[in-house]
């Protein structure tokens, strides 16, 4: 099944960004999925302010990553990006289980 997670993480240092983008990675591929590519999409206003860890944000760095996996390995994802307290918000979205829906998807998201 196709995913795309998209993160995003509290602003301020780029290779927060990068080690998380890493880890979710290393997750997928150590569990038999394929990552299909990352788009950083960079420091952007949030829709309304976000609260966690008792500080609010205003801005986060939104990234994007697509990969291939089983339900199972998306769950550990799930769990991972929720314990770590980099992370603003993050969701995974469901793109696609058959061939046919899924084999001209590309890597990169392109923004807008």
């Amino acid at each position: 099944m196709l995913y795309e997670l998209i993160g995003i993480v509290r602003p301020g240092r780029i290779s927060e960004v990068k080690e998380i983008a890493k880890t979710a990675g290393s997750i997928v591929l150590n569990s038999g999925g394929v990552v299909r590519g990352y788009t950083n999409w960079g420091t952007f206003l949030l829709p309304k302010p976000a609260r966690k860890l008792q500080s609010v944000h205003h801005t986060g760095h939104h990234f994007i990553m697509r990969f291939d996996s089983s339900a199972k390995t998306q769950h550990a994802l799930k769990r991972t990006m929720g314990l770590d307290p980099r992370m603003i918000r993050y969701s995974i979205v469901k793109l696609g289980s058959k061939l046919e829906d899924i084999k001209d998807v590309p890597g990169e998201a392109a923004f807008r």
